[in-house]
């Protein structure tokens, strides 16, 4: 039988020269990456995410594609951007969720595991 399914791993990085600590804006980008780890080419067509800072407030963003982009992924093949956010916090937690489409229309989702957005000086 054929199998959907997207693995997503992230990168994330502080970003000083885009951060003002005395205004509380931390900026951060994170890098992507997709991989069509199903048997069957599936679409990327939507995406949410759920951005929590330290102090437990959190944001969520939803809409169709990713950096324009709604990439369309053969078995084996991966797709990867940046994109960023900002905290009011030096470190806070992303997660979020692909929802994708097969050829033959059956929709399935792609979870991204939470990982950690840090201000490293504001861990020691």
């Amino acid at each position: 039988m054929s199998q959907a399914e997207f693995t997503c791993s992230v990168q994330p990085q502080y970003l000083d020269e885009q951060s003002n600590p005395n205004q509380n804006e931390y900026a951060f980008s994170y890098t992507v990456t997709i991989r069509n780890t199903g048997t069957v080419t599936a679409q990327l067509v939507a995406r949410q995410w759920l951005i929590t800072d330290a102090t437990g407030r959190t944001q969520e963003v939803r809409g169709l594609a990713v950096v324009g982009h709604q990439p369309v992924l053969r078995p084996g093949e991966h797709f990867e951007y940046t994109s960023w956010t900002s905290l009011g916090t030096p470190h806070g937690v992303m997660e979020g969720t692909f929802f994708c489409m097969t050829e033959d229309a059956r929709p399935f989702e792609a979870p991204i595991a939470p990982f950690t957005l840090a201000r490293s000086q504001s861990l020691h």
